[in-house]
């Protein structure tokens, strides 16, 4: 059967892309018994309200209570184990310095997460209690990623990048896979946008399963370095500020090797959501769900509830995380100020 010019050219694109599809299969085989295969649940409020089925995929069902388990961990398993002995060292955003301190841990070797002023005090309370040393370094993502190469130079540690990295982009894209087989008329993939791992490796396993498939990609208007730098056609700075969506700030860095390229080419759509929209997708996924959702886990109910995405068959949106500090919670499901 012939196929359509759009699939053969989303086949054509995954092929020269600089992160095979094999690599998410390998992933998938590493990551097994290691990782928790979430549950896609339906939610019954976002279906009425948008006219077609949609389905949550709960990452914050992950040991550390988001996604950022599935990069972390299979770039742990790829090392040797001289590397592993040096001691892991990264930059996060709080949710995947949480994941490597959590890998470390069950490997037995120690690591070093550095995060700037911005991340909320309760993501890097959580990093200490899993034993990492932490180091809080500048007002950005890339005065930390400064001190991780720092480290790695004078003191020999291997570094575990946040999302522009093979393995980790493999690693997240496992959840793709696993959307398919749970979901097999899936039309359109939410997915929240930030240094692209998520969406990228995730698009990467689906476009190369079922190039039809829509994958979005959501970001909070403040700060969105991916869907900047998408616009841009090339990587660019932005100003990192305070969001409800913490876990998405940060840049995408000027040399971006694996996950812009991926983005670009297989993302169908990038949205940006505001903040009141992001704080309605809180009190939305508390209520009507009873799932405690952190601001970058919403921003896909923000952009269904916004109108901003409009699905024209069964969705299933990425729930990323649900670290969030509980009394801001309390306060945005409240309908207070957090």
């Amino acid at each position: 059967m012939p196929q359509p010019a759009h699939d053969t050219s989303i086949r054509s694109a995954v092929s020269g892309l600089p992160v095979a599809f094999a690599g998410v299969e390998a992933a998938a085989v590493r990551l097994a018994g290691r990782v928790v295969r979430t549950p896609l649940v339906a939610s019954p409020s976002l279906t009425k309200h948008v006219g077609q089925p949609v389905h949550l995929k709960l990452e914050t069902r992950q040991p550390v209570g988001a996604f950022k388990l599935r990069g972390a961990m299979n770039a742990l398993l790829a090392l040797d184990e001289a590397a592993r002995r040096r001691g892991l060292v990264t930059a996060s955003t709080g949710n995947h310095g949480r994941a490597v301190a959590y890998a470390a841990r069950q490997a037995g070797v120690p690591a070093t997460v550095c995060m700037s002023a911005l991340v909320p005090a309760n993501k890097v309370e959580a990093v200490r209690a899993l034993g990492a040393e932490v180091r809080i370094v500048g007002c950005s993502q890339d005065d930390a990623q400064a001190e991780v190469e720092r480290l790695v130079s004078e003191r020999g540690l291997t570094a575990i990048p946040p999302f522009d990295h093979p393995e980790v982009i493999a690693g997240q894209g496992t959840i793709g896979r696993e959307l398919l087989e749970d979901l097999p008329d899936l039309a359109l993939i939410l997915v929240p946008l930030s240094g692209g791992g998520l969406a990228g490796g995730i698009a990467l396993a689906v476009k190369t399963l079922r190039p039809d498939i829509r994958v979005v990609g959501v970001s909070m208007q403040r700060g969105a370095a991916m869907a900047a730098s998408i616009a841009a056609g090339r990587p660019v700075d932005v100003v990192e500020e305070e969001t409800l969506a913490d876990s998405l700030g940060g840049g995408i860095g000027l040399a971006n090797r694996f996950t812009f390229p991926l983005c670009r080419a297989l993302l169908d759509e990038v949205v940006l959501v505001t903040e009141d929209e992001i704080a309605a997708g809180i009190r939305h996924a508390a209520v009507e769900q009873v799932e405690t959702v952190e601001g970058a886990g919403a921003v896909g109910i923000a952009a269904l509830l916004a109108g901003k995405v409009r699905p024209a068959g069964p969705t299933a949106l990425i729930v990323s995380g649900g670290n969030i500090d509980p009394a801001a919670h309390r306060r945005i499901v409240n309908g207070e100020s957090a």
